[in-house]
């Protein structure tokens, strides 16, 4: 009877870009939903032309007795664009919020990892804490990398970490402003909002392309773990092979 060696566990580094990968993908899905919700928007917005055909409700039989007296006329088509668009809008706002969270949890956690490695540590999965609002949702880490001036692409991580900090000031700016009461906001403040709204156009995208190259630049980091990991295993393997040999002696 031969007994198969249980199946050895993978290693760290492994776990810890399969935790950064599963975080782009969830980035990518919601990129991929909110297009969508955008293309059916763009479709709204071009149909400016109604039908003004109308079509008359009457009660029927089962009509409950509150209706029985209503007889109402509609107009289909203006009907169906108003509702539409009022569905397609929210759809809109929770593709884009739901969007923009993945993608920073996924540039920040990518840039979390790298900074836990170069300090030594050895994390199997990315880690976030919780905001301390009544349904808690996990809080971004700061995106800044450091220790990349060797690689190759590290001037490509810088400009994308500006790009995506300048377009995440403006956006809290936007936000801090859209946060105020009315009567507290001047005309002066709402220039700087829709102004600072135009800057934090695309801060999503930004965020998921740094994400991106974060994710290579994790694979940097991880090399040097890597390389000692294939060399305990050639080590272990021929520790092995010269004990199957004494044994045979």
């Amino acid at each position: 009877m031969t007994f198969e060696a249980a199946p050895q566990p993978a290693p760290w580094f492994e776990l810890l870009e399969g935790s950064v990968r599963a975080l782009g993908e969830a980035a990518r899905e919601w990129q991929i939903a909110d297009r969508a919700a955008a293309l059916n928007v763009a479709h709204l917005e071009r149909s400016n032309r109604f039908h003004e055909g109308k079509t008359t409700h009457e009660p029927g039989p089962g009509t409950p007795v509150l209706w029985r007296r209503t007889r109402t006329n509609h107009r289909p088509h203006v009907q169906a664009f108003f509702t539409l668009q009022r569905v397609y809008g929210e759809h809109r706002r929770l593709t884009r919020r739901e969007y923009r969270q993945a993608a920073l949890l996924f540039a920040s956690g990518a840039a979390w990892a790298i900074g836990l490695v170069q300090d030594g540590q050895e994390p199997r999965q990315v880690v976030f804490e919780l905001d301390g609002y009544e349904r808690p949702a996990p809080v971004p880490h700061p995106c800044a990398i450091a220790g990349l001036t060797g690689w190759v692409h590290g001037g490509e991580v810088e400009r994308a970490y500006e790009r995506l900090t300048s377009k995440q000031l403006a956006f809290d700016v936007c936000e801090e402003i859209a946060g105020r009461d009315d009567r507290d906001v001047t005309e002066r403040d709402a220039n700087e909002m829709f102004d600072a709204a135009d800057a934090a156009r695309g801060l999503e995208d930004a965020a998921y392309e740094y994400g991106l190259l974060a994710e290579r630049a994790l694979g940097h980091v991880l090399l040097p773990a890597r390389d000692t990991h294939r060399r305990q295993l050639a080590e272990q393997r021929a520790a092995g092979a010269a004990q199957s040999g004494e044994v045979a002696q």
